[in-house]
């Protein structure tokens, strides 16, 4: 009822213009997302490996999917990590943001610092942690004997809980600063009078932080969640550089069990593991922005 009362003042003017301006972006969206999207699916429709001839299967592809004891390992994997290291990179981030936004000296300068893990590509990244853990001549183990916390080298990636910690820890130094840079830009946006008018009314610091700052701070928690929810969910490369999915498959992401099939020549099977990856992620996306009453946080 509220949409067809905000429809009934605009003009058809008004409205042919407004889908002329956007027609761009749905032609676009439908280009670059839609269509490839719409492929994968017909792909995963079928039976399609290098030097067979193709043919269509229906839901086959799903059907052995979801009774393939790998891909159960590595959706219980993915959502774990989408859990810890998500969690970890929204309450670090805020902490940051919070720092950040204080009349800091050197502010500047520390905005910068802090952007740079952001600024280095994954696959970077990546290879520096790898060789931190490395069991031979890894930063850690030395640290570790040499400081005697440790009696002997710890092998970091070679066991299931040591190698889930070591992805989880790459990526929350790797994305955090992403979420604090979302999060000190929604802070910035919030008038300083109702601090003061707080402070004036006797609220203290942990009072403002939730009657003032989470509240308004909302829209770009939500943001900052979704994005780093959609991109933990699909998460590839940080898992190929440091562990190629093991030991034993245990760090196996979903995109890394989609990939090892288009490596292989299965891309039917492939295309159907990609479109369930997809699923997953747009389900966590309606989930925060109904949930979490995003067009309420707007001011809607």
């Amino acid at each position: 009822m509220k949409t067809a009362k905000h429809a009934d003042w605009r003009s058809p003017g008004e409205l042919r213009d407004a889908y002329l301006f956007t027609a761009p972006l749905i032609f676009f969206a439908a280009a670059f997302m839609l269509l490839p999207l719409a492929g994968t699916f017909v792909a995963g429709l079928h039976q399609d490996v290098t030097f067979l001839s193709k043919e269509f299967i229906g839901l086959d592809n799903y059907r052995s999917i979801l009774n393939d004891p790998q891909f159960l390992q590595a959706a219980k994997f993915t959502l774990g990590f989408v859990v810890v290291s998500v969690s970890l990179e929204m309450l670090l981030g805020l902490g940051f943001a919070l720092v950040l936004n204080e009349g800091l000296r050197l502010r500047g300068l520390l905005r910068v610092a802090v952007l740079i893990p952001w600024a280095i590509p994954i696959a970077v990244s990546a290879r520096v942690w790898e060789l931190m853990f490395n069991f031979d001549y890894g930063l850690f183990n030395f640290v570790g004997l040499e400081l005697g916390l440790t009696s002997a080298p710890v092998n970091w990636l070679g066991t299931s809980t040591g190698a889930f910690l070591s992805l989880v820890l790459s990526d929350v130094w790797k994305t955090t600063p992403f979420v604090a840079i979302i999060l000190l830009a929604g802070i910035s946006a919030i008038p300083r009078d109702y601090y003061k008018q707080a402070a004036v009314d006797g609220a203290g610091a942990l009072q403002r932080f939730f009657r003032i700052t989470l509240p308004l701070l909302k829209p770009a928690l939500i943001v900052a969640l979704l994005f780093r929810t959609i991109d933990a969910v699909r998460v590839f490369d940080i898992v190929y550089v440091l562990t190629r999915g093991g030991p034993g498959g245990d760090t196996t992401s979903l995109s890394l069990y989609a990939f090892k099939y288009f490596l292989t020549g299965d891309f039917g099977y492939g295309s159907a593991v990609s479109i369930i990856v997809f699923l997953i992620a747009a389900g966590f996306s309606v989930v925060y922005i109904r949930f979490g009453r995003f067009a309420r946080a707007l001011g809607s």
